[in-house]
C-alpha cells in the first residue's frame, strides 16, 4: 500500500506543508476556511466512496462466484462425459480406444472453451483505464498475465482440430461457437447410440449451465460501473483534499496558542503537526476511492482481480488427470508473481 500510493502521499505532504508555511511563516492567515463546510464535504465523500467500494466489491465477488460455478460445472461435465459416453446402447459398438478418443475430444473442447472465455475476459475495454496508471504499470511489469504472454490461437491449437480451430477463429464470440460444436458433437454421438436419450438431455443441460455462466461473466465484463458515480467520487475526493488543509491548519494553530502558556515549545510548533495529519486524512480518502476504482473491472488483469487464468488452468489439470493422461503431459499451474495469482 505504501509503494502503491507513495506518489499521492508525497503530494499531500508537500501540499499541506506549503499551506502551513504560508500560514505560519508568511502570515497568510486569510488561508482559512470554516471547518463546517469542509466536514460536510468530507461526510458526503465518505458516503459516496463507501457506496462505490461496496458496489465494486459486489462486482468482484459476483465474478468470483461465477467462476466458482464454472469450476463445479466443468467437473460435472467431465464426470458425465466419462460415464455417459459408452457402447451400452450402441448398435455398432466401437473400440475402447475410439471411445476414449471421443471422450478426450469433448474434454479438450471444454478446455478450449475455458481458454477462449478467459481470453475474452482479458480483452481491453475503452473504460478499463487502471493499467495506464503509473503505479499500476509498475505492478504489471512485475507480474506476467498469461493472456498477454501467448495468443489465443497458440493455446486453442492444443485442444482443437485444425478444422475446428479455423471455424472458431472465424467467429466473433469464440466461446459460444465452441459450445455449439459441443452440442453438435453429443447430438452426433446420440444418433450413433453412444449416448442414450436421457444422457443427451443431461449433457445439454450442462451446456445450458455453461452458457449461463458465460453470459453472467460477459455481463460484468461488457457493462462498466456507471461513470457518474465513479467520476463524482473522484472529483469530490480531490475537492475535499484541496480544502482540508485550509480547515485543519487554523484549527491546529488555535490549539497551539492555547498550549503556549503551559507547554511553550509544544504550543509554538504544534501547527506543524497539521502537515502529517492532513496528509493522513487525505491519503485515507484517496486510497479508499482508488481501491473502488481498481475493483470496478474484475477481469482487467490487476493484482486484486479474479484469478481466472489460475482457475481455468486448475480445471484443465483436474479434467486431464481424470483422463489418466501422462503427468508429464499435463501442464503445471501458472506460477504466482509477487504473491499474485494470475
Amino acid at each position: 500500500m505504501v509503494l502503491w500510493t507513495r506518489g499521492e502521499t508525497l503530494i499531500y505532504l508537500l501540499y499541506a506543508g506549503i499551506i502551513t508555511v504560508l500560514y505560519k511563516v508568511f502570515g497568510f492567515t486569510f488561508l482559512n476556511v470554516p471547518w463546517t463546510p469542509v466536514a460536510l464535504i468530507g461526510t458526503a465523500v465518505a458516503f459516496l466512496v463507501g457506496f462505490q467500494n461496496n458496489s465494486a466489491y459486489g462486482r468482484i465477488w459476483e465474478a468470483r462466484m461465477i467462476w466458482g460455478a464454472i469450476v463445479n460445472t466443468s467437473r460435472t461435465w467431465g464426470m458425465k462425459i466419462q460415464d455417459m459416453v459408452s457402447n451400452q446402447y450402441c448398435k455398432v459398438p466401437i473400440s475402447e480406444d475410439e471411445l476414449e478418443q471421443e471422450k478426450k475430444i469433448l474434454i479438450y473442447r471444454h478446455i478450449a472453451w475455458m481458454t477462449a472465455l478467459r481470453y475474452a475476459m482479458r480483452q481491453r475495454k475503452s473504460w478499463e483505464t487502471q493499467h495506464k496508471a503509473k503505479t499500476n504499470q509498475e505492478w504489471r511489469k512485475m507480474i506476467h498475465i498469461p493472456e498477454e504472454v501467448s495468443t489465443l490461437e497458440d493455446n486453442l491449437m492444443m485442444y482443437l482440430s485444425e478444422e475446428e480451430l479455423k471455424y472458431i477463429l472465424s467467429k466473433n464470440n469464440k466461446q459460444t461457437a465452441i459450445l455449439y460444436l459441443q452440442s453438435k458433437h453429443i447430438r452426433a454421438l446420440k444418433d450413433k447410440g453412444l449416448i442414450w436419450e436421457f444422457a443427451f438431455l443431461e449433457l445439454e443441460n450442462v451446456l445450458e449451465s455453461l452458457f449461463t455462466h458465460q453470459g453472467k461473466s460477459e455481463r460484468i465484463k461488457n457493462f462498466p460501473y456507471p461513470r457518474q458515480y465513479a467520476s463524482l467520487g473522484l472529483y469530490l475526493t480531490r475537492v475535499f483534499a484541496i480544502l482540508l488543509p485550509f480547515g485543519l491548519i487554523p484549527e491546529f494553530a488555535e490549539i497551539g496558542e492555547t498550549m503556549v502558556d503551559d507547554f511553550f515549545l509544544i504550543g509554538q510548533f504544534f501547527i506543524w503537526i497539521a502537515i502529517p495529519f492532513c496528509a493522513t486524512v487525505s491519503w485515507a480518502f484517496h486510497t479508499m476511492e482508488r481501491l473502488a476504482r481498481t475493483g470496478e473491472n474484475p477481469f482487467e488483469g490487476g493484482p486484486n482481480d479474479v484469478p481466472i487464468s489460475t482457475i481455468a488452468r486448475g480445471i484443465e489439470i483436474d479434467l486431464r488427470q481424470m483422463l489418466d493422461e501422462d503427468p508429464d503431459q499435463i501442464p503445471s499451474q501458472f506460477p504466482e508473481d509477487k504473491n499474485v495469482q494470475m
